[in-house]
């Protein structure tokens, strides 16, 4: 694999992203906007994470803080309860059953980063380029994992109010050039880094679509695509889809990111969006 389609993960060992894949969403919260407090218990997130895996998720990214516009932070010590245990859970039940899917963890704090990593995940996705947390850095330094470099405007308290942009693409271009620098003079290999231009993320639905259409450009900076667009909000402001009725659009546009390059694919519906990806590959050259 060459450069271009090889993420560098936790062990210094690389991920093939050549052909698109899934990142299954294990939400360890009570608030996220599409399935909080679904997973009570760690067994049953444990029990569900396998499941995405045997539906065709590479990546399981199990998060213990929401999100979503408007939520409230969660201290520390909630958030490793919430994600550790699931964590450990997951890497023993992935080596029993001689899995190949990676763990990641979704958090912008450096404890909680650090805990998973101990615990078996060899992933970061971070929605705050940490900035929320400036410790998170020297975590990745350290552990030397996989990094999702997302794109946000604010905290997820106030990203949406009155987001502004003169060119959404452009600002959002120059913010992972910034950033990239930042995290290579800190000591962190380009390798590592992936990019989410952060869907729903202090944009409105002009912003998110104006990405949408855009997506390939992101491709020029020489590093793999992250998209999650799972049944956001923007379905609504552009079809009137209520929460529960956003999976077709979701496919639809899963199938079209993929023919901009999309390497990873961060979803709810594992099974829908693995079909999606295969009739792409059928159909295009995508990942040939």
């Amino acid at each position: 694999m060459d450069r271009h389609s090889r993420w560098m993960i936790k062990g210094s060992r690389g991920l093939d992203l050549s052909i698109p894949v899934i990142m299954g969403i294990v939400n360890c919260t009570p608030d996220s906007f599409f399935d909080g407090g679904r997973l009570r218990t760690v067994q049953a997130a444990v029990d569900y994470g396998m499941d995405l895996a045997a539906q065709g998720a590479r990546i399981l990214d199990v998060g213990g803080e929401s999100t979503r516009p408007g939520a409230k932070r969660v201290a520390l010590a909630e958030e490793l309860t919430r994600t550790v245990p699931v964590l450990s859970g997951l890497a023993r039940q992935r080596d029993l059953r001689d899995l190949a899917c990676v763990l990641s963890v979704d958090t912008t704090k450096a404890g909680v980063a650090a805990a998973g990593l101990e615990a078996g995940a060899e992933i970061v996705n971070d929605i705050s380029a940490c900035r929320f947390d400036p410790e998170l850095l020297d975590v990745l330094v350290q552990y030397r994992p996989g990094y999702v470099l997302m794109h946000s405007l604010g905290r997820p308290q106030t990203m949406q109010n009155h987001p502004r942009y003169k060119n959404v693409v452009e600002e959002i271009l120059a913010f992972f050039q910034r950033q990239m620098d930042r995290f290579i003079n800190a000591g962190l290999s380009e390798e590592q880094i992936i990019l989410d231009p952060g869907i729903g993320f202090g944009k409105l639905l002009e912003h998110n679509l104006s990405i949408l259409r855009e997506m390939d450009r992101f491709l020029i900076l020489g590093r793999p695509v992250l998209v999650g667009l799972s049944n956001k909000s923007l379905w609504h402001g552009l079809l009137d889809l209520e929460l529960f009725e956003r999976e077709s659009a979701t496919q639809v546009a899963t199938a079209l990111m993929a023919v901009k390059g999309v390497s990873v694919h961060r979803v709810h519906d594992v099974e829908s969006a693995s079909r999606t990806l295969r009739i792409v590959q059928a159909l295009t050259a995508c990942g040939a």
